[in-house]
């Protein structure tokens, strides 16, 4: 999948990771970019088509994909992070929350596009998940658990796509500076570079793009008898 004239649809593009996903778009010859969020008015980058778009609203995704029929590239990069393990007070709330979003809004906005990628050829979808796919600790145990799901989600729709030619990508990586990381002491990347990783890799045709050197020991360890997600941390 080349970026150069691809339509692209970023879903939580109005910071972080997801702005640094519409910029990127742009600046590597995408045709358009619409540039999803909760509320258009804080996307704030010249050049891109904001859109409303919250992924746990049924009606909202449903219109999306009706209004952005041109889409040839899904970004499903919308997610929300919480910290705790599985025994805390709160625990089952806070899992059901942010599967909402990281594992249903992901669920949802690839029904809705899925006929728009095979409408123009098959197109692309790039499924932003994290090293806590494979590797849980109690700093990020109901988060990490939506992961998975979402690596999960990942996996079975490259295969249910393959026959209409979408060519479906997952990014893992490890912690990144944004907003969402912050107070939390851990090396980190910058945005742009995981984004710079991830279109590279999609460009490559990559089905798994591990856009860090911390993801990739991981993924590496998977097979090992002492696997890193059965090691103690924090």
């Amino acid at each position: 999948m080349q970026l150069a004239h691809a339509v692209v649809l970023v879903t939580g593009a109005n910071r972080g990771i997801g702005l640094a996903f519409a910029r990127e778009a742009l600046a590597r010859g995408a045709r358009k970019v619409y540039a999803a969020a909760r509320d258009p008015a804080g996307v704030a980058l010249p050049g891109v088509h904001p859109i409303r778009l919250d992924v746990t609203a049924a009606d909202q995704v449903a219109r999306a994909a009706r209004d952005c029929g041109d889409v040839t590239l899904l970004v499903n990069n919308a997610g929300i992070p919480a910290t705790g393990g599985f025994l805390q007070d709160g625990a089952l709330e806070s899992a059901r929350h942010q599967l909402e979003t990281n594992f249903f809004g992901m669920l949802r906005m690839a029904q809705a596009f899925a006929p728009v990628l095979a409408a123009h050829g098959g197109g692309a979808m790039l499924n932003v998940l994290s090293i806590a796919s494979w590797i849980n600790r109690p700093l990020l145990g109901a988060y990490g658990a939506t992961k998975s799901a979402a690596w999960a989600l990942t996996n079975g729709l490259r295969h249910e796509l393959r026959g209409q030619g979408t060519q479906v990508s997952a990014l893992h990586m490890g912690f990144v500076d944004t907003d969402l990381t912050r107070g939390i002491e851990m090396p980190k990347s910058t945005p742009e570079a995981i984004v710079r990783a991830a279109f590279d890799g999609l460009e490559a045709g990559l089905d798994e793009i591990l856009a860090d050197e911390m993801t990739r020991q991981v993924k590496r360890s998977l097979s090992a008898d002492q696997a890193a997600y059965l090691q103690a941390g924090s």
